[in-house]
């Protein structure tokens, strides 16, 4: 299983490299796109499962998992399908991200109050970042079920940031979170901490070039649509 989960990273890693680059709506974004989302569920679920049922419980590996799952799953079908067609589901998913901040709120504040600052031998502010996250999603959803529609720059900034954030999650894992297996060369210099950063970078360059320059990112709005949504029956 531990296999698995780091094989699938890695695809993630570089099938999401590969998404983030290209331009948006292109043939090799939506591909490298969908590899990314299966790689990215696989990773997740099963890092989730060992984190929770591993021998060494980690309750802030678990929240993160259960997170990425959620923002890549809605993210994907921000583009694939309308609001009233993924209505319950996507009901479910804000249930889902409300239970993650609630607990993660819950298992952070304790942490906070003992004094100790740490959740599982990681620090606390991670725990609350990804739950501060999680709500900020499910609010998010909520406004969206609300007003049943998201059309053009909004429908794709919707899309981009939740797969991006999930991108990060995973980048910041594997080259921060398993620092340890690089050289130490490169551990005692700040190189590990610049893919995390671009990921970050690029992600808020996307969104300021789709809700800025609305027009331009139209056409890639209507492809990914036209290409990914079924066709009326």
């Amino acid at each position: 299983m531990k296999f698995i989960h780091i094989i699938a990273g890695l695809l993630a890693l570089a099938s999401g490299a590969v998404a983030l680059y290209a331009a948006k709506g292109s043939w090799l974004h939506r591909k490298s796109g969908l590899v990314f989302v299966a790689a990215m569920w696989v990773m997740s679920a099963l890092g989730a499962e060992m984190a929770a049922f591993g021998p060494k419980p980690n309750r802030i590996s678990v929240v993160a998992g259960v997170l990425t799952f959620y923002l890549v799953s809605t993210s994907l079908l921000t583009v694939r399908r309308t609001v009233e067609q993924t209505r319950a589901l996507l009901t479910a998913f804000m249930l889902i991200a409300l239970m993650i901040a609630a607990f993660g709120f819950k298992v952070g504040i304790e942490a906070v109050n003992s004094g100790g600052g740490q959740v599982d031998g990681l620090p606390v502010q991670a725990l609350l970042m990804f739950s501060s996250l999680a709500l900020l999603g499910a609010l998010l959803d909520a406004r969206l079920l609300w007003v049943r529609d998201i059309q053009g720059a909004h429908r794709l900034a919707r899309h981009l940031w939740r797969m991006t954030f999930a991108m990060w999650i995973a980048t910041s894992s594997f080259f921060l979170g398993q620092a340890k297996f690089f050289p130490a060369p490169l551990r005692k210099t700040a190189l590990l901490a610049i893919p995390v950063v671009l990921v970050l970078v690029l992600m808020f360059y996307w969104l300021a070039r789709v809700l800025l320059f609305k027009r331009r990112v139209a056409t890639a709005v209507v492809i990914a649509a036209t290409v990914t949504e079924p066709r009326a029956t």
